[in-house]
């Protein structure tokens, strides 16, 4: 890494196209001077897209001054502009093998990886059989399910580190189905709800996740916490039903303190294991030592069988049978992409990085399609197992790889020695993802935020738990454009002012209008604009600081302006934003306004030899003037 002190010089291009420089001096802790942009490989700090700097002089070649003069020009070849150096290429400059490129693709800390990997599997395997007691399936089914989700988006999604598998989420949704038609109907379902999934991907649609508010955000995550934990509380009942007492309660609920502390325990001793693994290994060695009494995996179902193996659904392909699993498929696409979308979103922001959407969209359908053609269940990402592999140090492609090969190995090779895991040390697991998920500080925050906000956060949690995910988010987006669209609606103003030499030389009015103009607005507006009272016949609306944006807006001006001429009064529009000129020109003959023409001012891409780039070392102002040639 080289210093980071010194003179820099910032290149800035400007919206005219003018290439200027000034001297910028950096401090050693070069992130306090500068608040934006990121560090690069080679200790340069790249900002804003049009603004770059260089140490002089090894970074660059460039021709110029060292320290340029308020008043000096510095003239700068396009191939002096040093770019970020690339993900395929080292500090050096040398372009990495073929090995490296392979080994960053998967992996950059493959120790890391395998082991967050393992620790994953063996909490995704029990989740994974209990969701399909849900969806009423065998339960390899649910391991085959998992094991294709898990392996598919893990090598081909666009967020390493994000884990997917049997989800509950599909679950309740396709539970119906499989209790009314069978379980063929599932794989049916899937493979169409993977077809959704792909086109959903292919049409790059996955930025809709954007327009989720962070309280529906928060409300995600919260309610997700609770149905985790809630998922929790079966494992606190006996074989027969019955809620546990006495003392295989207190062993259960001992176990899962033990659990928990040494989660906690353990990154304060070593970091060579993930701290969930050495709690699930240690509890286990603990009960089948002294043999305590409690309940395994293996008192939930086996576990043991084969691979999944090519199945086409056997159902018939006819129109009816596209009626019935078409709704199903629907909410299966929606619910699944929705959670994926969100935790990937919550991983994004956990490990301060952003991935391709449309890319992990296309690997959940691929994911589903395979589920339905190899017999599984399907599923989606799935938060709580994504939260064990990020805190274990999961982040590449491999941990979710090795979590797909160790489901693998439980089923064809392992599977007496991972029934023998106690519940208790998964529940532990469990309950601490829950308490590390949820978003604590939204208790505290809704007491700052708008009440609208505060409404969305607490009813996307309750739907999440009560119902499911896809209606959760979906009446909060709802709810949060409905908020906007009646705060922004209040915020239409028109100031009047008198022109003494307005239109055609005559005493005019003008309404500059402010604000956004649209269908919550527009009685805002003909409440302010009254033609009785208006005294001036030419009238000029001023839209430099409005924005047309609907039919109903069109329509609103169109009305005043009807209204004006009733009364013999004229109305003008001026300053209309290209945007707004394109509205009236499509709506053709259905609105009939007079638009006048703006005024065209020579800027100073039409002058570069004009434009000289001034600093002021003293003050750290910088200005830009105009200066005659020569």
């Amino acid at each position: 890494m080289l210093s980071t002190a010194g003179v820099y010089s910032e290149l800035r291009v400007r919206p005219c196209g003018a290439v200027h420089a000034k001297p910028v001096r950096v401090a050693p802790n070069y992130r306090k001077v500068l608040s934006t942009g990121r560090a690069l490989s080679n200790g340069v700090r790249e900002g804003h897209r049009d603004s770059f700097l260089f140490k002089q002089p090894h970074q660059c070649a460039i021709i110029g001054t060292r320290k340029p003069t308020p008043t000096s020009r510095l003239q700068i070849h396009a191939s002096a502009v040093s770019r970020p150096a690339s993900a395929n290429t080292q500090d050096n400059g040398n372009e990495k093998s073929l090995s490296e490129k392979i080994q960053s693709f998967f992996s950059n800390d493959p120790k890391a990886d395998v082991l967050a990997g393992i620790t994953v599997s063996l909490a995704l395997v029990p989740e994974a059989v209990a969701f399909t007691f849900v969806a009423g399936v065998n339960p390899l089914v649910g391991l085959h399910g998992a094991l294709i989700m898990c392996a598919i988006t893990s090598v081909l999604g666009g967020r390493p580190g994000m884990i997917s598998g049997a989800a509950g989420a599909t679950a309740v949704v396709t539970g119906t189905l499989v209790a009314s038609h069978g379980p063929e109907y599932l794989f049916a379902c899937m493979a169409m709800a993977g077809i959704l999934q792909l086109a959903f991907g292919a049409l790059r649609l996955g930025k809709l996740i954007r327009l989720v508010p962070r309280a529906a955000m928060l409300g995600f995550v919260n309610g997700l916490a609770i149905v985790i934990l809630s998922a929790q509380a079966e494992h606190f009942q006996t074989a027969s039903g019955a809620w546990m007492t006495g003392t295989p309660l207190a062993i259960m609920v001992g176990l899962v303190a033990l659990t928990m502390l040494i989660i906690e325990v353990v990154p304060k001793v070593t970091k060579l294991i993930p701290a969930p693994l050495a709690a699930i290994c240690s509890v286990t060695l603990l009960v089948q030592g002294i043999g305590l009494d409690t309940r395994t995996l293996g008192d939930m179902s086996s576990i043991s069988g084969a691979l999944p193996s090519f199945h086409l659904p056997n159902v018939p392909f006819t129109l009816d049978t596209l009626t019935l699993v078409a709704p199903f498929a629907a909410a299966v696409a929606a619910v699944g992409l929705i959670e994926t979308l969100l935790t990937q979103n919550l991983v994004d922001e956990l490990t301060q990085s952003r991935t391709p959407t449309h890319i992990e969209c296309l690997a959940q359908g691929l994911g589903n399609v395979m589920n339905g053609i190899f017999g599984g269940m399907g599923g989606c990402a799935m938060i709580g197992q994504t939260m064990i592999n990020i805190n274990s140090g999961g982040r590449g492609r491999l941990s979710g790889m090795t979590c797909a090969g160790c489901i693998g190995l439980f089923i064809v090779a392992l599977s007496t020695q991972i029934e023998k895991i106690p519940l208790a040390a998964l529940v532990g697991v469990m309950i601490k993802v829950v308490i590390d998920t949820f978003a604590w500080k939204s208790l505290t925050l809704m007491r700052k935020i708008p009440k609208t906000d505060v409404f969305v956060l607490i009813t996307v949690s309750a739907v999440t738990v009560y119902s499911n995910l896809a209606v959760a988010v979906i009446f909060g987006v709802i709810v949060s454009a409905l908020g906007f669209a009646y705060k922004q609606s209040k915020k239409v103003e028109a100031v009047r002012k008198v022109e003494m030499q307005g239109y055609e030389g005559n005493v005019c009015a003008v309404y500059e209008l402010a604000g956004p103009l649209f269908f919550g607005s527009v009685l805002e507006l003909k409440d302010k604009l009254d033609p009785y009272k208006e005294p001036e016949m030419e009238v000029i609306l001023d839209f430099m600081n409005c924005r047309v944006w609907d039919q109903s807006a069109l329509e609103a001006i169109d009305s005043v302006t009807s209204r004006y001429a009733e009364v013999g009064k004229r109305v003008h529009l001026r300053h209309l934003s290209r945007d707004c000129r394109y509205l009236l020109e499509k709506a053709g003959d259905l609105v009939e306004v007079n638009v006048l023409e703006d005024p065209v001012y020579g800027i100073g891409a039409d002058y570069p030899e004009a434009i000289v780039y001034s600093f002021d070392e003293d003050s750290g102002e910088d200005s830009s003037v105009i200066k005659a040639q020569g």
